[in-house]
């Protein structure tokens, strides 16, 4: 594949060096499914696995990143949720193990994290929903930025990935900028980083990988699936804000319009407080993510995927994956070239 990916290396030699990694190529974060065997596979495949720590407790963390330091040798992040109660006690827990990158995701990162982090000689990435909040970022210390939209499985923001690209990419410079959401094929890895990207996020694209600890049923769901199965979770009431989240469409997803509209019809019939409402509606997706990735029930729990789950074809070694990825590029720089 050397001479396949001399056109990508025109673009994302800073990407792969900031990664440490033969491509930058980045593994999206999936609770469940971003542990020790599928993050090896990535990174041992040239890409950049990262694990997802979760609600893991520092403990359980310090197990799945030795785990991970035995199944590869090379280099790995570590995504943490910045709303963890335990936050700082997580970094010093990969701060020990000697991690090289921490992902910073699910907020706005605080001063106090990102010292910690960086005194550590650790390289911190943060996510950017815009071009703001990303500038604040890099003046706080963040040596990595990635931008996600909402056609990313899981918790997405508003805003879709093609226009994130546009607004940040030509203003941001001073440090890489990895692209994620929607991102399925190598043709549109090549694209984003023509526009300056250093490199991209993949996570729906992996879940089918045979490295992927999934269960069989989650799978193929995944492979039955199209882009327009993976939906937002709908908000039925302002005064009762949810988080949107991106997964295939179920008899869960339908249920949790009716228990909104059960929770708010008890507040309206004073029953229960606003905030015992809120608590309510939240607490319907608790272990929704494991009863589907684990346990293998797609109808009742939460089959979070993104819009290029129509990508997803059958089942592949990881090595395959990438390699299919720099396989679509080249062929793209290879059309390009003789224009």
């Amino acid at each position: 594949m050397g001479l396949r990916r001399s056109y990508l290396d025109r673009f994302w030699q800073r990407g792969c060096e900031f990664l440490g990694a033969e491509t930058a190529i980045l593994g999206g974060a999936m609770t469940w499914l971003s542990e020790r065997n599928l993050v090896a596979a990535l990174s041992n495949a040239g890409g950049f696995g990262v694990l997802a720590s979760g609600a893991m407790a520092p403990d359980q963390l310090s197990e799945e990143i030795a785990a991970t330091f035995a199944r590869t040798d090379r280099a790995f992040g570590v995504n943490l949720i910045t709303m963890h109660p335990q936050l700082m006690e997580l970094i010093d827990v990969c701060l020990d193990h000697k991690a090289s990158h921490i992902v910073l995701a699910g907020g706005i990162p605080s001063v106090a994290a990102m010292k910690r982090i960086k005194a550590g000689k650790t390289k911190v990435l943060c996510f950017a929903p815009n071009l703001t909040l990303g500038r604040k970022l890099v003046q706080r210390g963040a040596d990595a930025l990635v931008i996600e939209g909402m056609e990313a499985g899981g918790h997405t923001g508003p805003v879709a990935t093609s226009v994130l690209a546009q607004e940040i990419l030509p203003n941001i410079r001073e440090v890489p900028v990895f692209v994620a959401g929607g991102i399925g094929r190598g043709e549109a890895i090549l694209s984003y980083l023509e526009m300056g990207a250093a490199g991209c996020q993949l996570g729906t694209r992996f879940v089918c990988a045979e490295e992927s600890i999934a269960h069989p049923r989650f799978k193929e769901a995944f492979l039955k699936a199209n882009a327009r199965d993976a939906v937002l979770s709908v908000q039925i009431d302002p005064m009762f804000p949810v988080i949107p989240v991106r997964a295939l469409a179920n008899k869960a997803t339908h249920r949790f319009h009716e228990v909104q509209q059960e929770v708010i019809e008890k507040y309206r019939r004073n029953e229960v407080s606003q905030k015992e409402a809120q608590l309510e509606i939240e607490h319907f997706w608790a272990g929704a993510l494991r009863r589907a990735v684990i346990d293998g029930d797609i109808e009742n729990g939460s089959v979070m995927a993104g819009q290029s789950v129509g990508m997803v074809t059958h089942e592949q070694p990881v090595l395959e994956i990438i390699q299919e990825l720099l396989e679509q590029a080249h062929l793209a720089s290879e059309a390009r070239n003789q224009i």
